[in-house]
């Protein structure tokens, strides 16, 4: 072998283990890329009034992320939950918010319970051109590009909650709820409903988030007996609120309410008759083989007790929208993902769910549910079919609702502009 051949062969062998070592970096760094777990962030109250509404919301999420997990996580990368409580405190949710995305790099966050928090909340992700999902009923009037809602807005639950119950328990409405945006701004739609349908709102009375004192509420019902009273009462005050109705005698006035689903009900053996109402789209007794696979996969995780409400499943939902529609563009910009959830749609628990391209609420079904027994409600009413969402009820322009919620948020007169 000449001395020529034999430098041609050490630089070839040279070249190629350059090549290899530098294929080995890149394999190194693409698999530490995909490696790197996907932040999940989750806001709710894990003390305070709202803790025992939004504990479970923050059990579900967590179940959530490891059933994706173990199916290989989101683009190759196992999702990482960075759990924050927000205290039922909205200045707290806020300044939690703006931690995660800031310090955390979360890529996404799931929470909030009361419209208080999520208002506090929206300044925030729509800052930092983020991405937050809120799982929670609401009054509407909003809309950011920043948020998905997989909660209800009013012609999903107020509204139609409040045409039933006029026409099958009767005109006369007293309305009680706990004190902030959500109750305040769903009673002004019910006023504008009972107005349409001739009923009769004969008091409307609230009390501060957390409140137990309701005597002299309970007074009143007793003088007034209306037919039916609508409940926009959140949190712990809750349990307090039907004690009191039971000891003052009175179960045999019926009530819906609007912010209780099974998971509260459970906890209040008072409301456990059949004079409670509840309007949501999803109750545990939903028959289809989806609900049933998911109830026992949480029954196997947190026990054979374990009642599932709406809010849980509204959460479990918005996990897994994210997390197609991130697999669907192979990326986690939240602002990508946002424009990526307008053609996502979903066979949840429930049945059937998709996302409205216009305002990023979810198309779905009104159930109404009257309280049993055992801590459920059996189901005794439901839209036909799914019900398109309308944030800005269209009797009034969105000029007007602007106004009029503008007045509610500031603590004003919660009238209609003239």
């Amino acid at each position: 072998m000449n001395i020529k051949t034999r430098y041609s062969r050490i630089l070839i062998s040279i070249v190629l283990l350059l090549l290899i070592s530098a294929m080995v970096l890149f394999t190194q760094n693409k698999n530490w890329s995909k490696g790197k777990p996907i932040r999940i962030g989750i806001l709710h109250s894990l003390s305070g009034t709202m803790a025992k509404s939004e504990k479970p919301l923050v059990d579900i999420l967590l179940m959530g992320i490891d059933e994706i997990n173990e199916k290989g996580g989101v683009l190759g990368r196992k999702l990482e939950a960075v759990i924050h409580d927000s205290k039922s405190d909205n200045i707290v949710a806020a300044l939690e918010a703006e931690k995660m995305i800031r310090d955390e790099k979360v890529d996404v966050i799931f929470g909030c319970w009361t419209s208080s928090c999520r208002k506090a909340v929206k300044p925030i992700v729509e800052k930092y051109n983020h991405l937050s999902f809120y799982p929670v009923q609401y009054e509407g009037l909003e809309h950011s590009n920043n948020i998905v809602y997989t909660g209800a807005v009013p012609n999903q639950q107020i509204i139609p909650g409040t045409i039933w119950a006029i026409d099958n328990l009767g005109p006369r409405i007293y309305l009680v709820g706990s004190d902030y945006i959500f109750p305040r701004t769903a009673n002004f739609i019910i006023r504008d409903i009972a107005k349409i349908k001739n009923a009769k709102i004969v008091a409307e009375r609230y009390l501060p988030l957390g409140s137990d004192g309701f005597d002299v509420i309970m007074s009143e019902i007793k003088e007034l007996r209306p037919d039916i009273i609508l409940n926009t009462i959140n949190g712990d005050s809750n349990k307090a609120f039907f004690l009191e109705k039971h000891l003052a005698g009175l179960d045999d006035i019926p009530m819906m309410s609007f912010s209780i689903s099974e998971t509260e009900l459970s906890k209040i053996p008072e409301a456990q008759h059949n004079t409670h109402y509840a309007v949501w789209n999803y109750f545990q007794s939903i028959d289809n083989q989806v609900n049933r696979d998911f109830i026992n996969r949480i029954r196997k995780r947190f026990g054979s007790n374990q009642i599932v409400g709406d809010p849980m499943e509204a959460s479990y939902i918005g996990l897994n929208l994210w997390a197609q529609a991130t697999e669907s563009i192979k990326t986690t910009d939240p602002s990508l993902v946002y424009r990526s959830l307008n053609e996502q749609s979903i066979m949840a628990p429930q049945g059937m769910v998709s996302i409205d391209k216009n305002n990023h609420h979810l198309n779905k079904k009104s159930y109404v549910g009257r309280a049993n027994k055992e801590g459920l409600f059996d189901i005794i009413w439901e839209t036909k079919y799914r019900v398109k969402p309308v944030p800005f009820p269209t009797y009034r322009n969105k000029k007007e609702w602007d106004v009029i919620l503008k007045n509610i948020s500031r603590g004003g007169q919660d009238e209609a502009p003239q």
